[in-house]
């Protein structure tokens, strides 16, 4: 009890440090250590991992609506995910997101309107069509609260992708081969990414102590802030994303510089 009673004593004290402090707009999530953090529970099936992780999304997206933090991105499932674990894992994390991420993030009352980003064509149909009827559901959404889910996501892929469609624009429109290669412009690409028309991420925090990006958000992560936090993302805590939005609210940021 007096553990929970520092607690919540500290998480008032950061909240107290935040006040005219600069907050992030977008903050970006690499949700990291749902394995080990079963393991180091000594739980044997890493399956509870995984469901706690999922469930974990829902509070710190209502950590980030405290805060006012607009636009959140979360990497639920990257494109390597897919062919390097096994299969009834994969199966397994498919049904989490369709049941769990998916489903509650549209539930009534939610503020969140949801977005995609990453190869629906790569998924299991269930759950590409879990994860349209949840963009269906929130698309009338007013609040100004937007999630965007990666799943089946890779920064290297959306880029290559994003180049790919603004060559067939442009060949589409007309323009002669030889004159495509003046055409690629960097607002050219930002408009055909997963996020087009969202702003970029000023803070990315990833869990359980790796550092590293992972191949997630690497165009649109060009001048973010960078948190790493030693928590595996089931056990992290209001405290511990507090501490990384104080963190970036103390920086002094120079943008390309």
């Amino acid at each position: 009890m007096l553990q929970q009673v520092l607690y919540r004593s500290y998480t008032r004290r950061l909240r107290r440090q935040l006040q005219g402090l600069p907050a992030p707009q977008h903050v970006g999530l690499i949700m990291d250590g749902n394995r080990r953090w079963a393991r180091d529970a000594g739980l044997d099936d890493a399956r509870i991992g995984h469901r706690r992780g999922a469930e974990h999304v829902e509070s710190v997206l209502t950590w980030c609506e405290s805060l006012g933090i607009r636009h959140v991105t979360v990497f639920v499932c990257s494109t390597e995910n897919l062919v390097r674990r096994d299969a009834p894992e994969v199966a397994f994390l498919m049904r989490l997101i369709e049941d769990v991420v998916a489903e509650r993030l549209c539930r009534p009352g939610s503020p969140w309107k949801v977005h995609l980003a990453g190869a629906l064509d790569t998924l299991p149909d269930t759950t590409a069509a879990a994860l349209k009827r949840a963009v269906e559901r929130t698309h009338d959404s007013t609040t100004g609260a937007h999630v965007t889910l990666a799943v089946g996501y890779g920064g290297r892929q959306e880029v290559v992708e994003a180049i790919r469609s603004l060559v067939r624009e442009q060949a589409e429109a007309g323009v002669d081969i030889a004159d495509l290669p003046d055409t690629i412009t960097m607002d050219g690409i930002a408009r055909n990414l997963y996020t087009a028309g969202q702003p970029d991420p000023d803070l990315i925090i990833r869990t359980s102590g790796e550092q590293r990006m992972s191949n997630f958000l690497l165009w649109q992560s060009a001048y973010a802030e960078l948190y790493f936090c030693e928590a595996y993302w089931p056990a992290f805590r209001e405290l511990d994303f507090l501490r990384a939005v104080r963190s970036f609210g103390l920086r002094d940021r120079r943008l390309g510089g």
